[in-house]
């Protein structure tokens, strides 16, 4: 049996993180991951034979990773900011907002709203929450602070209207056209089945899409998501971290031992400490604790086209419209009637969704012989919970896609169908991913791409947010308090908690 400081339970972005920064303080560290590869979910893959196109196939873009650890580590990675931020499709026009001229997005609030109101209540709500993430960001890297200090730091109307009440109030009370209500309370719906006009659950969604490293900018990495994970991995290994692939955790105890099973058997090894990047559940199961599962709610569709689709605004060129986050159907009176259908166990009639194209603004994704002659797209559906694949995961998943293409096709001048690349044995390039799948494939319970709910990033008593009830094992990923999405978090604070 082996002996290490520390064994890293998980080789996915945040263990990769975590064992850099171990290993780089002198500590004999051990990852063991399931897969065949480090990055665990944060990875890039060609999902079509003979389509060279590296997709990054589960999460995406980058919001909350902070440039600290980025420097800390010494990573070689470019995130590059997009241009336009969003656009929304209405009828023949569209509501487009464009980062670098505030003149031309106010004149298209006026076109989709019929005055200036709404463009002025944007500006001073995404003001206000520029002023938190600035205020806010830093404290995710340090120990947790009780929630008054929190709640002071932050301002009292900030605490108000983005913590204290549900966020559909919020933005109810600020924002007057049904359109603009929807595009704000999509944040508070990522990979999350909330009800925004009561569950502060969403308030949490909410926030942790807008104070990523002190701007809230979700900005693409060059090569890919697995150039992300490629560089957390050297870095690990340039540290000095041990890296063993191909190794599935069937076992941990309270005393350090971790039990994994590997293509020459099963084997045991020792850790003074042992950092858990896997899902609580995961955890749970593993020590034969009892296991509850979360529900994760979302429809991922990765899609290559032969070249983007005409839009019946003839005002914008697709190239802006797409490059940007273009919403499908996310009116605040959409959100609300897919999630009753959803809750009530039905697949929503019109699905909420959104989508972008990374090859537009890196296109180093695509081989030689695609630039020019196609585009990636990746579609993120809404209200998607896993209880709607359950009974007959095939069946409802190609419901799910039928429903999410009709329902982008009602805002296209032509159907997405007619775009889509045919792969060299004659299939499109369409790959669809549900909980159920997400569950079955890459082990994470009920699909759920934070690992758990989010967290409040506060807490009382202090501690970094990794500490379990056993000593030797704390977490250090998503399912850490404030992990969630590609941000390292988890990782670092598990590190600081052994370092510090």
């Amino acid at each position: 049996m082996g002996s290490y400081d520390v064994v890293v339970a998980g080789g996915g972005h945040n263990g990769l993180v975590a064992a850099a920064y171990l290993a780089g303080a002198g500590r004999r560290v051990l990852v063991l991951e399931r897969y065949a590869h480090a990055g665990g979910l944060a990875v890039s893959a060609r999902a079509f034979p003979g389509v060279d196109v590296r997709l990054s196939r589960y999460s995406y873009l980058v919001s909350l990773l902070p440039t600290r650890i980025v420097r800390d580590l010494g990573l070689d990675l470019e995130l590059r900011r997009r241009r336009y931020a969003s656009y929304t499709p209405m009828g023949d026009t569209g509501l487009l907002v464009d980062n670098e001229d505030d003149l031309r997005t106010a004149a298209s609030f006026r076109n989709v709203t019929g005055g200036e109101a709404d463009h002025e209540a944007w500006r001073r709500f995404y003001g206000m929450t520029a002023e938190v993430a600035r205020a806010l960001a830093p404290t995710l890297l340090e120990p947790l602070r009780p929630q008054a200090e929190i709640e002071r730091l932050v301002g009292q109307e900030a605490w108000r209207d983005l913590f204290a009440r549900p966020i559909g109030e919020t933005v109810d009370e600020r924002f007057r056209d049904d359109t603009v209500r929807g595009v704000v309370l999509t944040d508070a719906l990522i990979g999350t089945f909330a009800d925004p006009a009561t569950d502060l659950l969403a308030n949490r969604c909410f926030l942790y899409h807008v104070i990523g490293d002190g701007t809230g900018d979700w900005n693409v990495p060059v090569g890919g998501m697995g150039a992300v994970s490629g560089a957390l991995e050297a870095a690990a290994r340039r540290a000095g971290a041990e890296i063993r692939t191909g190794a599935e955790i069937v076992g941990i105890s309270p005393s350090g031992e971790v039990t994994f099973v590997a293509d020459d058997g099963e084997h045991t090894v020792s850790g003074g400490h042992v950092l858990v990047n896997l899902p609580p559940a995961v955890l749970d199961r593993v020590m034969g604790r009892p296991v509850t599962v979360p529900e994760g709610a979302q429809l991922k569709v990765n899609m290559v086209l032969t070249r983007l689709p005409r839009l019946k605004d003839t005002t914008v060129d697709p190239r802006a419209a797409f490059s940007g986050t273009f919403h499908i159907n996310e009116g605040r009176e959409q959100l609300a009637g897919a999630y009753e259908q959803a809750a009530r166990g039905e697949m929503p009639e019109l699905p909420p969704a959104e989508v972008y194209c990374h090859s537009l603004t890196d296109a180093s994704i695509l081989g030689p012989e695609l630039r020019g002659r196609a585009e990636t797209m990746t579609l993120f559906g809404l209200h998607m919970p896993a209880r709607l694949f359950r009974k007959n995961p095939d069946k409802a998943r190609k419901v799910a896609l039928d429903a999410t293409f009709a329902s982008m096709n009602a805002v296209l001048a032509e159907p997405i169908e007619d775009c889509l690349l045919t792969a060299p044995d004659g299939t499109p390039c369409v790959e669809v991913k549900t909980p159920v799948d997400l569950e079955r494939d890459a082990g994470l319970p009920g699909g759920h791409i934070f690992h758990t709910d989010l967290s409040w990033p506060y807490a009382e008593g202090g501690g970094w947010g990794v500490e379990t009830e056993h000593e030797r094992i704390l977490m250090c990923g998503a399912g850490a308090r404030r992990g969630g999405g590609v941000s390292g978090i988890g990782g670092h604070n598990a590190a600081m908690a052994l370092l510090r």
